[in-house]
């Protein structure tokens, strides 16, 4: 699927791609609306119907990211409650066998992510990943989301690669199709980012359900 040898840079989304995508899920639709609907003394269904259109009018935009955007917004500490939930925070399958061939290879690997640095800090507290990148790049720091034209420019000058030469891994195909605008020579999709939700059809892009694919042949 990869013709390895014209591959300097490996970029890796984390939440979906890395990670399941189970756990946020599970936190965005039902934790936040449980503890937001013990808050205000109302049932749990009638949470779930007035955060959906603000969760909504966020997508794609930095401050869905933003763990202190929601925690202001809706008067919870969201960084305590991802925290409370932490033991949902797993690594997908076949992940770590690939991040060490990697590892054993002369590539650039860099993750790079739309997470908050505090929920950043926390997966790579329960997973360990962090000693397999040369660099750890969050949107935040940059100022767009991966979603983003301007997100792109801003990564090449702090991480310098050949976006010719460079793989991107990535569950979103916002993010893929944005970086596929910018120049970003070889990208995947994960078809299979939450283990508890079906296989994604996915026609846009060439699409994995895990790791191994990419490793096959090489």
């Amino acid at each position: 699927m990869i013709d390895w040898q014209k591959i300097d840079t490996v970029l890796l989304d984390m939440d979906g791609t890395l990670l399941d995508l189970n756990f946020d899920n599970h936190f965005w639709k039902e934790f936040v609306p449980l503890k937001f609907a013990q808050l205000h003394d109302m049932d749990v269904s009638l949470a779930k119907l007035q955060l959906e259109p603000q969760f909504k009018s966020m997508e794609g935009q930095l401050e869905w990211y933003c763990l202190d955007y929601w925690s202001e917004a809706l008067q919870l500490d969201i960084v305590g409650l991802k925290r409370e939930l932490s033991e949902l925070i797993a690594v997908l399958p076949h992940v770590t066998e690939f991040l060490e061939k990697l590892q054993q290879s002369s590539k650039q690997v860099l993750l790079v992510t739309n997470a908050h640095r505090d929920s950043l800090a926390l997966k790579m507290e329960k997973t360990c990943l962090q000693t397999f990148f040369d660099g750890i790049v969050s949107s935040h720091d940059l100022g767009f989301p991966k979603e983003h034209a301007g997100f792109w420019p801003l990564l090449q000058q702090c991480q310098v690669f050949d976006k010719e030469h460079t793989l991107m891994v990535d569950d979103s195909l916002a993010v893929l199709n944005s970086a596929q605008l910018f120049g970003i020579g070889h990208l995947i999709s994960v078809s299979k980012p939450d283990s508890q939700q079906p296989k994604k059809e996915i026609a846009e892009f060439r699409s994995i359900e895990d790791f191994r694919e990419l490793m096959v042949g090489w």
